[in-house]
C-alpha cells in the first residue's frame, strides 16, 4: 500500500503563491470576503508561512508552503467524536464533510493550524461560479476544511491505470499545488517506494520535518536553504 507524501525544496520556493491559487480552485475553496478575514476567518488549504531575517537594508525573506502535514499519528483524528476526519489506508488524513457536525475538537488539536472553519455560508465571485470543480463538493457553512493532497485525483488516477491495465505509475497522481509550481519546488509521490523521488529526498541531509518531537511524524518533508 502507498504511503503518499510531499517533499518542498525551500531552495527553490520563491513565495509566488501559484500553489494557493491553485489549491483555491481545485478545491472549491469559499472566498470569505474582507470582514471575515479581519476576524481571522480566512480560508486556506494551503498557505505560505514568510518570515523576515537581517536588518535594513540587509533583510532576507524565507517561504514555507504549508499545506496539511498529513500525520502518521494525526491528534486531529483521535478527538473527533463523529469520525468526520480520518486517516484512510494510504496515509491521506481525509474529511468527511457531511459527516463533521463544526465542533472545531480537530481543528483544536491541530498543532500545525491547518484546519479551517467554515463561519459563513460559502460564497464566489461570479465569475467563478462557472468555474468550480465538480470532481470536489462544494462545503456547507459549519464544517472543517483542510487540504487533501486532491485525493479526488487518486480516484481519477487508479480508474485510469485500470483501464489501461496497469499499476499506479509516479507522476500518475498529483495534487493541483506540486502540478503548478513554476519552480518545480515541489515533490510529490510514495514515501515508502525507493524508485519515487520523494522517497529518496526524504533521505537528504537538507531533508527536516515540523516540530518533529510532537511524534505526529508529518508527511511533509522540507529541504533547507543552502546559503
Amino acid at each position: 500500500m502507498p504511503k503518499w507524501g510531499m517533499v518542498i525544496d525551500l531552495n527553490k520556493c520563491t513565495g509566488c503563491g501559484e500553489c494557493v491559487t491553485a489549491c483555491k480552485v481545485e478545491l472549491n475553496v469559499p472566498v470569505v470576503g474582507p470582514e471575515e478575514s479581519a476576524k481571522g476567518r480566512t480560508i486556506l488549504c494551503m498557505d505560505i508561512l514568510s518570515t523576515y531575517e537581517g536588518e535594513f537594508p540587509e533583510v532576507k525573506m524565507r517561504h514555507m508552503p504549508r499545506p496539511c502535514f498529513h500525520c502518521e499519528h494525526p491528534p486531529c483524528t483521535k478527538v473527533c467524536p463523529v469520525r468526520a476526519t480520518y486517516k484512510n489506508d494510504e496515509g491521506i488524513v481525509a474529511q468527511i464533510y457531511p459527516q463533521c457536525i463544526g465542533c472545531r475538537y480537530c481543528q483544536v488539536a491541530c498543532p500545525y493550524t491547518v484546519k479551517h472553519f467554515n463561519w459563513t455560508k460559502p460564497e464566489w465571485p461570479e465569475e467563478r461560479c462557472e468555474a468550480l470543480n465538480p470532481d470536489v463538493s462544494v462545503r456547507p457553512e459549519g464544517v472543517v476544511e483542510k487540504c487533501t493532497f486532491c485525493v479526488h485525483r487518486l480516484q481519477k488516477a487508479k480508474e485510469q491505470a485500470a483501464v489501461d491495465g496497469r499499476d499506479l505509475r509516479e507522476g500518475d497522481y498529483v495534487p493541483a499545488c506540486v502540478e503548478s509550481c513554476p519552480t518545480k519546488a515541489m515533490y510529490f509521490g510514495d514515501l515508502d517506494n525507493p524508485k519515487h523521488k520523494v522517497s529518496q529526498l526524504k533521505k537528504s541531509h537538507r531533508a527536516f520535518r515540523l516540530m518533529e518531537d510532537l511524534g505526529t511524524e508529518p508527511k511533509v518533508y522540507y529541504l533547507s536553504e543552502v546559503e
